[in-house]
């Protein structure tokens, strides 16, 4: 069922104005079935402005990890209402996904006992990326007028399910968004693995932008190796770009980072 997503912002009281208050409508909410997960699952929807069903316009969709209304949907769509207001991208579809249990959702099995015993629900990534394969994609361009251009945001354990969908299923998106990754999860383990981003059958062209602040020598080692990893073996499909935020931190780095990957995807040729 499809309802209306609110951003109830109020100056004056009814009593005050003496006037009905009107919602400022910020996107839509969607809900679907997920037989992957064996539960409902919400989506919000941002869709640009002048977005129309009866034209043959064709857009790029951002899906967003951490998509819930009180996360980071609303913020996202800000930069990216931005962008399209100053013409610095194309107009763009956000898909927010809206989390049950991040834990679960965003990691794969552990073999750290305390990390067990912190996170009891951990281990539900390969459902996940199911999902988001057979499920949500197929979802969204069926009922959204989209094109090939997918990009993925995804920060801290959202990081660390973006980095794991780009080695096991690069595919499913052209651009990753990789901010601030917990990929210390597991002694580090997805690391060791070879991407299927090298493999020499893979053509698709991605771009991978990670960004990391002023986090520590674990999270700043982490990500430094991930890039380090993925330019090793370029064979001209892949595009790598790292970002140091040194005035950032864990809590503050999302929107710095996300502007300048967007900033950088988008650089108009002069």
């Amino acid at each position: 069922m499809k309802h209306l997503l609110f951003l109830s912002v109020f100056i004056c009281s009814i009593i005050a104005n003496g006037q009905n208050n009107k919602p400022f409508v910020l996107g839509t909410i969607e809900e679907i079935q997920s037989t992957k997960l064996s539960e409902k699952r919400t989506l919000n929807i941002y869709l640009p402005e002048g977005y129309k069903e009866n034209d043959t316009t064709r857009y790029p969709v951002i899906y967003l990890l951490d998509g819930s209304a009180d996360e980071d949907f609303i913020h996202i769509c800000g930069i990216v209402q931005f962008f399209n207001m100053m013409d610095m991208m194309p107009k763009t579809i956000v898909v927010g996904i809206a989390n049950v249990d991040r834990k679960r959702d965003f990691t794969y099995q552990t073999t750290i006992e305390k990390d067990k015993k912190a996170y009891p629900t951990t281990g539900g990534s390969e459902k996940f990326i199911g999902f988001i394969e057979q499920e949500l994609e197929p979802f969204i361009e069926k009922k959204y007028k989209t094109n090939s251009s997918r990009i993925l945001i995804g920060q801290s354990l959202g990081g660390l399910l973006a980095v794991e969908i780009l080695y096991k299923k690069p595919s499913l998106f052209n651009t990753y968004i990789i901010v601030s990754p917990s990929l210390w999860w597991d002694n580090e383990s997805l690391l060791l693995k070879s991407p299927e981003v090298l493999n020499l059958s893979f053509q698709q062209k991605t771009t991978v932008y990670i960004a990391v602040g002023n986090e520590g020598d674990v999270m700043v080692g982490d990500a430094k190796r991930l890039e380090k990893i993925l330019k090793k073996d370029d064979k001209g499909n892949l595009n790598v770009v790292y970002s140091y935020f040194q005035d950032e931190n864990h809590a503050t780095i999302l929107h710095q980072a996300v502007y300048r990957a967007l900033e950088m995807l988008n650089r108009k040729v002069k």
